[in-house]
């Protein structure tokens, strides 16, 4: 199978001269519209290039994939981080009405849970709950889009735990916010399609110094995975110009749940005195 980590695009330039003229037909489309290649199936993208079906599976054996699936997660894989908003936006014309939206968007979110769950590393997960606890202090790093599931992990997290920081954009720089880290801390590093490069940064400074680090990304190929010492993916494959955070939101809350669940006398402790101080100020509205 092709190396995936490498540019499609340039696979299929250098095996141009070699391909029949269907084929040929095939890669100028997706040299040249690899966006929406990308999303067309093997019969629509056989349609709009005037070949048949067949072909285009054809094509995909003869660039090394099983199937023309296989093909498509690469194409996919590579425009997560080339395409630009703008792009992102055009293809949202795919949706031809707001009926259509609500049903793509919900079943996008659902398909990236399931493969969430089928591609899960159950042992990696339990090490990474094993680091949390073995941890003096957690350092948690999420930047653009990342930042609501970096503030949402380090609040919850908080809770159980006391000794977890957010690191993020405010009066003082990233790597200022993280000067103090020693050994015997954690970094957990959080990011997804369009990658972060100063979140990028920040983890191969915290690396330098001999800092475990922990990733929560969308795939191996993400180029947090080859700076982590443990990386956890959730599926983030986007339906528009708008990030799917729905898996990554649900294995951060897998990972809270199981280290609450280790703790569950002492944080039932602390959230029976929550609670007083809750009711106690009305924090919450409690009108039925």
């Amino acid at each position: 199978m092709v190396d995936q980590s490498r540019d499609l695009i340039s696979q299929i330039q250098k095996s141009f001269s070699r391909l029949s003229k269907g084929q040929k037909l095939i890669a100028e489309f997706i040299i040249n519209n690899y966006d929406k290649a990308a999303f067309m199936t093997a019969s629509k993208l056989g349609q709009t290039v005037g070949v048949s079906e067949s072909t285009v599976v054809r094509f995909a054996n003869t660039l090394g994939f099983e199937g023309y699936p296989q093909l498509q997660r690469g194409l996919q894989e590579i425009i997560k981080t080339k395409l630009t908003t703008v792009q992102r936006v055009e293809m949202g014309t795919q949706y031809t009405n707001e009926g259509d939206i609500i049903r793509k968007v919900l079943r996008a979110d659902m398909e990236n849970i399931h493969s969430t769950l089928d591609s899960i590393d159950y042992d990696i997960f339990q090490k990474v709950v094993n680091q949390i606890f073995l941890a003096e202090k957690i350092y948690i790093v999420g930047l653009r889009s990342s930042t609501a599931l970096a503030e949402y992990f380090g609040f919850y997290l908080n809770m159980i735990l006391d000794n977890v920081r957010i690191v993020g954009y405010g009066v003082s720089d990233i790597f200022e916010q993280t000067l103090r880290v020693k050994e015997n801390d954690l970094v957990i590093g959080i990011s997804f399609p369009r990658y972060s490069n100063r979140t990028i940064e920040a983890l191969r400074y915290m690396k330098e110094q001999n800092i475990n680090i922990i990733g929560i990304t969308d795939t191996v190929l993400s180029p947090l995975n080859e700076i982590c010492d443990y990386t956890l993916t959730a599926k983030s494959n986007m339906a528009s110009f708008v990030d799917s955070l729905v898996a990554p939101l649900s294995l951060i809350n897998a990972i809270i749940v199981a280290v609450g669940m280790r703790e569950k006398d002492e944080i039932t402790e602390y959230f029976n005195k929550l609670e007083a101080i809750w009711e106690r100020y009305h924090i919450y509205n409690n009108k039925e």
